[in-house]
């Protein structure tokens, strides 16, 4: 299910540093939603090759350029930053903002851990908090967004901890590796901060690629978690990551998910080396039974045929003239629906083996 407006659209802000910046437009929004698209982010998002610190190279220059972008543009001069322990690390949020010109008065700190019994994950727990209240501040974040749990979890106890102490909220900008379902926890998180807080602007929130949806089942075939792996489906991806994952890395198209664990691919990358082997291991042994036109939609978000307007429209691009986008796409589909879903597979494992094997002992 999409969370995203119904007739939604991307209008393109301008370029900046080669990165791409896109705004979403649709009535009755509270914030500003946007998509940035760069270099790196591509890379890192349609290649689960990008792992430890090049993964966090990799979110640089799109970050940098947005935030220029941003002060150019009279929005921000100075901001907190907020790290929300073990997936915020991954966003090099605060050498962006030196890079951009941007001030860091603060850095506050809060985890975030899964509460797990028997191997099962119960929940979320918050064991650490270092937070320099204060009024009327800009406070920045980053961090993936799927289910929504975590962010849920740590702004309510920051908004609360704020309040207790005589602190206000400014304005929250959000950067995020993230689904769709931040656009209606960031509106409901408006309101209710404006409530306490009624100078609160609201969140800038800052998508890398595209707002992604997450899989509502385990998919066609049987493989996806539900709440947690993006897709396309439903979602608005910038057109260059389209055209990206079409040209150049076809085979991402059947990733599992844009991201995989990013905590994993980050910090521990035996353990996102073994998530992503089992995900094509186990996509090989299913490929016989795998029904191969309804795996492509899905993956591609929408069966054919679909005429230019009307794919148009379902992609959120009405404003864009991205006429050679879609026949590239259609021009895709074409060839990729006459290959062997086995002989991906078998690639894609020899490759990943060859790549990251050196991460894992024998």
């Amino acid at each position: 299910m999409s969370h995203i407006p119904q007739g939604a659209s991307l209008r393109l802000l301008g370029l900046q540093n080669s990165a791409s910046i896109y705004q979403l437009q649709s009535d009755g929004l509270h914030n500003q939603y946007y998509i940035v698209s760069g270099e790196g982010t591509r890379h890192l998002m349609a290649s689960p090759e990008v792992v430890g610190y090049e993964s966090y190279l990799s979110m640089m220059p799109a970050t940098t350029a947005f935030l220029k972008y941003f002060r150019e543009q009279g929005m921000i001069g100075e901001a907190d930053i907020l790290t929300i322990l073990r997936g915020g690390l991954n966003y090099p949020l605060e050498e962006c903002c030196y890079k951009a010109g941007v001030r860091v008065p603060n850095m506050h700190f809060i985890s975030c851990e899964r509460k797990i019994e028997n191997g099962v994950i119960t929940g979320l727990d918050i064991k650490y908090e270092k937070l320099h209240v204060a009024r009327d501040i800009t406070l920045m974040i980053g961090d993936i967004i799927a289910s929504g749990d975590t962010l849920r979890l740590c702004l309510s106890q920051v908004v609360d901890r704020f309040r207790r102490r005589g602190g206000s909220l400014k304005r929250i900008i959000f950067f995020t590796i993230g689904g769709s379902k931040a656009i209606p926890l960031m509106e409901r998180f408006t309101e209710s901060i404006r409530q306490l807080f009624p100078q609160f602007e609201g969140f800038s929130c800052v998508f890398y690629e595209g707002i992604f949806t997450v899989y509502e089942d385990k998919g066609v075939t049987g493989i996806n978690i539900p709440d947690i792996d993006f897709g396309w489906r439903g979602g608005i991806l910038a057109p260059e990551f389209r055209h990206y994952v079409l040209s150049f890395l076809e085979d991402a198209l059947f990733e599992k998910c844009i991201i995989y664990d990013g905590g994993a691919r980050r910090y521990e990358i035996p353990a996102h080396y073994a998530e992503v082997m089992e995900y094509w291991e186990g996509l090989l042994a299913r490929a016989p039974q795998v029904d191969f036109p309804a795996f492509i939609a899905e993956k591609i978000g929408y069966s054919r045929p679909i005429d230019y307007e009307s794919w148009r429209g379902l992609n959120g691009y009405q404003e864009l003239d991205v006429r050679k986008l879609y026949d590239l796409e259609q021009h895709y589909l074409d060839i990729v629906s006459r290959r062997s879903l086995q002989e991906i597979c078998e690639r894609r494992i020899r490759e990943f083996r060859a790549d990251l094997g050196k991460y894992v002992q024998e």
